[in-house]
């Protein structure tokens, strides 16, 4: 901010800060801003947009219009900061309306020009956590790795747990019941292995071992009761394409999806889950809790016809009283007749509309280029291929706010290497808006940034379990399931 100084006839002099002036004169004109704000539609709860010109010696200056406020934001160096008190003062006079939005710009010798444009401010808000795994994108280098949670009404990002303190092991697959902070869950591979159940303080490490070796239970699903969570449990493998854009290839030789019984400590399944002839997984309970939905494809030789992997959309009943599977399988995307293959299955908390993402074949989408979201609409059967929300690139591993008005979706749209979270609105209608790029203090910091932010998951309260009480449980031998298969 400029400051005008005052010296007063009584001796003393003070500051008075004020806005910087806007340019007299500026014709319109095109720059690229990075990130791309344009157009948006943003929660009211959201941190400042912050964004950059396209270099540090640019001039520039924003101002941010409400129809009873005005905010003027010089840049430092191309960037422009919004503090954060006055932002949110912005998003509750915008709330249900948008903000205007003027961008000044100018080189060193040139005229200045004008670019504008709105972001529209919803008075729907957003779950206030989101929380991911920082990766390396080649996954191999695990060395440094974690699952961090940000907090999405400010800049503020805390460690739930890094493996900088166990020994690089491998850590993935957290997930939330009903999005509560408090109850969560990851895996772990490797040193310390295991699957961590967190409620609150209190951490469990249970270790399934039914044929006395212990078996991996990834991709997993809460019941919304908390009382079962789905897992599949596979047996992973990775490769290399020598000429395909798709340059790492990920799949399963064997998979099954089972049922873990949080209260009675078992775990169980049904054949129409766990059959050699299909690989089941990536199960997702309905929020009623009374239908599991997963993923399944015949089986055949992999790696060498994992071309011919495709997953269909399966919905089978489910008894939230006694836990009880269903005898009859209904199909909801079929990949034999439609040629295609369906992954990670997301019903929007509100039960109206299913999320996942199709790709030629596989069911490890974040490294298919041609992974899409669609949306099906629960009641009408309608299929919407969201043209507005997915790019050239990867969209993949996608989560709901608990509103269902808001998912966030990890894509490499912006360079093709990494992930980043983009966040996108969905109206009553089901209607989406222009995904955005989760803002950060810095417009610099994805590009600094050697990290690929995968399982963006929504929760509407914090994770407060302490470091201490997670390698107190990673050290100790757990809890031992040896249920059969």
């Amino acid at each position: 901010m400029k400051q005008l100084y005052l010296s007063l006839a009584l001796g003393f002099s003070f500051f008075i800060s004020c806005q910087p002036e806007l340019p007299t004169s500026a014709v319109p004109g095109e720059v690229e801003l990075f990130p791309d704000y344009e157009e948006v539609t943003v929660p009211v709860n959201i941190a400042p947009l912050n964004f950059r010109l396209p270099n540090e010696q640019m001039q520039g200056i924003t101002q941010l219009k409400t129809v009873d406020k005005t905010l003027i934001v010089e840049a430092d160096k191309g960037v422009f900061n919004i503090p954060l008190k006055d932002w949110k003062a912005l998003l509750q006079e915008a709330k249900g309306g948008k903000l205007e939005v003027s961008v000044y710009f100018k080189e060193a010798s040139t005229d200045w020009k004008r670019k504008e444009f709105s972001v529209f401010v919803t008075p729907d808000s957003i779950d206030g956590y989101l929380t991911y795994r920082r990766i390396f994108p080649g996954y191999r280098m695990w060395h440094e790795m974690g699952i961090y949670q940000r907090n999405v009404e400010n800049f503020v990002e805390k460690p739930v747990l890094t493996n900088k303190v166990t020994n690089n092991s491998c850590m993935n697959c957290h997930s939330f019941c009903a999005q509560q902070g408090e109850k969560m869950l990851f895996h772990q591979r490797s040193h310390y292995g295991g699957t961590y159940l967190v409620e609150h303080q209190q951490v469990k490490k249970i270790n399934w071992m039914p044929d006395g070796q212990n078996c991996s239970l990834v991709y997993p699903y809460w019941h919304p009761s908390g009382k079962f969570i789905a897992f599949s449990t596979n047996e992973t493998h990775q490769d290399f394409h020598f000429s395909s854009r798709n340059r790492i290839e990920v799949y399963d030789v064997k998979s099954d999806v089972v049922i873990y019984d949080v209260e009675k400590q078992r775990v169980y399944s049904s054949p129409l889950l766990n059959s050699s002839a299909s690989f089941e997984t990536f199960p997702t309970f309905t929020p009623d809790g009374r239908s599991l939905i997963y993923c399944s494809a015949d089986s055949v030789p992999v790696p060498e016809r994992y071309q011919e992997v495709k997953y269909s959309l399966l919905r089978i009943d489910f008894d939230p009283q006694t836990g009880a599977l269903g005898e009859k399988v209904d199909t909801l995307y079929n990949a034999r007749t439609e040629g295609r293959s369906a992954k990670f299955p997301r019903v929007s908390p509100d039960g109206k509309r299913l999320l996942y993402t199709l790709s030629d074949y596989g069911n490890f989408s974040i490294w298919h280029k041609d992974a899409d979201l669609y949306m099906l609409d629960l009641a009408s059967g309608a299929t919407d291929s969201l043209p507005g929300v997915n790019s050239p690139d990867v969209e993949s591993y996608h989560s709901w706010s608990r509103n269902s008005r808001w998912f966030v979706v990890a894509s490499r749209r912006l360079d093709g290497l990494f992930t980043r979270p983009f966040i996108v609105y969905v109206d009553e209608a089901g209607h989406c808006g222009k995904p955005f790029l989760l803002p950060q203090e810095s417009p610099d910091y994805y590009d600094a940034s050697l990290f690929s932010f995968n399982i963006p998951e929504f929760s509407h309260t914090p994770t407060v379990v302490s470091e201490a009480n997670l390698l107190k449980a990673a050290k100790g031998e757990g809890v031992i399931i040896r249920s059969p298969r």
